[in-house]
């Protein structure tokens, strides 16, 4: 598939039943030995990988002796503490052969609808990845409840591409696509090859049931498509069980492959700019130079602060004559950016008390 070769960030998103052997309850090792090699070629090709994986309940509740019934909430988030750090440490010991460092992200739908946990997660993902680093990340099902939870990890893993940027979503399954029609009683049922629009016809396609230990249903994974794609991400639906399962889908594996809407980058974009901005920066002549040549705005460049906002708000940027120069997501409260206005970025920690970020407004989070 052309898409896994020439994807610069990939998030590759492991279903429960692919990993955990439903039977005994025990890692899948040989499975995970060939997903690591795959992951390994991704990056020697020089792409960014982020893993989106299930399995902490299902690893747990086989420790704990939980069985395959239906767990009580407090029994899922016991499962989940006691899987979380079996999986992680599966992982590390996976991809430490090839030479990868791996990190344990446990995020909750809050931190996506909170434009502060937000930015923290983006930037904190951003940061790995720039080291190097495979992120391996996972609902944090130890503290969530129903209403802060994401539920199924399809969805989570179309946030997570969201945030950092993806260009390409790998959904590792028990299925190799989306059919017209349920496999397994509609002979005439065929798989999609490409979906260049989710209608409301494909949709209509989408079942709700899951399977084994996976909670999560066509259904659920075209809702994520139409996150993945809206934002410029490519997602593909392909059979994971297979030994090297990125590896097969490079070799022509079947697969459907939901194309995105729009350039990722052109997509945040859009986004910020259709923000209604809650203060004003002005800068100097310097830093209006700078902005122009693709730059971030630092805090020695800042000349006025308008309004009153927070951290992760949206700020207009005007130059010295009062000229728009456009508009971007703010990392600093408006208090601080006035404390720090026209100081270097060294002296940060000693005017505010702590250590804060080198930027007042990063280029990726700005529009002109």
């Amino acid at each position: 598939m052309a898409s896994l070769t020439i994807a610069r960030r990939v998030v590759v998103k492991i279903g429960s039943a692919l990993l955990v052997d439903r039977v005994t309850g025990a890692l899948r090792q040989d499975w995970l030995q060939g997903l690591a090699a795959d992951v390994a070629r991704l990056k020697a090709r020089g792409a960014d990988v982020v893993l989106v994986s299930s399995g902490s309940i299902a690893l747990g509740r086989g420790v704990l002796g939980l069985g395959q019934d239906t767990l009580a909430l407090e029994q899922s988030q016991a499962a989940a503490a006691v899987g979380q750090i079996r999986l992680a440490r599966a992982y590390e010991e996976a991809l430490a052969p090839h030479g990868i460092t791996t990190a344990q992200v446990l995020v909750t739908l809050e931190d996506s609808a909170d434009r502060r946990r937000y930015l923290n997660s983006r930037a904190t993902m951003a940061t790995l990845l720039g080291l190097g680093v495979v992120p391996i990340v996972n609902e944090n099902d130890t503290v969530a409840t129903d209403e802060i939870r994401y539920g199924d990890n399809d969805r989570l893993a179309a946030q997570v591409a969201v945030t950092v940027g993806a260009d390409l979503m790998v959904l590792l399954s028990d299925v190799d696509g989306l059919y017209t029609g349920p496999p397994g009683s509609d002979p005439g049922a065929r798989r999609l090859e490409r979906v260049d629009e989710i209608t409301p016809e494909i949709e209509a396609m989408a079942g709700d049931a899951g399977s084994g230990l996976s909670k999560g249903g066509m259904k659920t994974k075209v809702m994520a498509a139409k996150t993945a794609t809206a934002s410029g991400c490519a997602m593909l639906i392909a059979e994971g069980a297979r030994q090297n399962p990125l590896r097969a889908l490079e070799d022509g594996a079947p697969s459907t492959l939901f194309a995105p809407q729009m350039d990722p980058h052109a997509a945040r974009k859009r986004w910020i700019a259709s923000m209604k901005v809650k203060g004003v920066l002005g800068v100097d002549a310097g830093a209006a130079r700078a902005l122009s040549q693709g730059k971030s705005l630092l805090p020695a460049g800042l000349a006025r602060v308008e309004g009153e906002f927070g951290r992760g708000d949206p700020v207009a940027i005007e130059g010295p004559g009062g000229d728009a120069l456009g508009q971007g997501l703010a990392r600093y409260t408006a208090a601080e950016a006035r404390a720090i206005a026209g100081h270097r970025s060294g002296e940060i920690e000693a005017i505010l008390g702590y250590p804060g970020r080198a930027v007042l407004v990063h280029r990726d989070d700005m529009v002109s």
